[in-house]
């Protein structure tokens, strides 16, 4: 599967944020405030209703991340982007 799209039979389940990874450049904020946001060190976290978000929305705020810093899961717990 490529970085740029999920098989649409998978729907993420679970975002992680590598914090050691974020270097606030905040595109993730940018392209999805309703997912993520920075927290008083600058580093990205997620927003409550993070998982309310389209998957779309969500990926697009993952690949934006010049860090690969956001991991998207599905439900199996299959790391969806970045591809391994």
């Amino acid at each position: 599967m490529s970085d740029t799209t999920i098989d649409t039979k998978r729907k993420i389940h679970k975002i992680v944020i590598v914090r050691e990874a974020c270097i606030s450049a905040a595109t993730c904020v940018v392209i999805a405030p309703v997912a993520f946001e920075l927290d008083k060190d600058s580093i990205a976290i997620l927003r409550p209703q993070a998982m309310e978000m389209d998957d779309a929305t969500l990926l697009m705020a993952a690949q934006s991340c010049p860090t690969q810093a956001i991991l998207l899961f599905d439900e199996n717990d299959k790391q969806i982007f970045p591809a391994l």
